[in-house]
């Protein structure tokens, strides 16, 4: 499947983003068992998103 980047999208709402973000959040936490072990790089993600996560709250 050919990926395509649409430069005409339109920007979501912080609403709208912060959901979609939960949801994904949610589905990663039923797929991922605790014993699995992220490679580096998700490590590296994860720990990003904690660190802006605490800076929003």
């Amino acid at each position: 499947m050919e990926a395509r980047i649409n430069n005409d999208f339109e920007q979501i709402d912080h609403k709208t983003c912060v959901s979609i973000c939960d949801a994904i959040g949610e589905r990663l936490q039923q797929n991922l068992r605790p014993e699995t072990e992220l490679s580096p790089r998700l490590r590296e993600l994860v720990d990003e998103l904690r660190r802006r996560d605490d800076e929003l709250h």
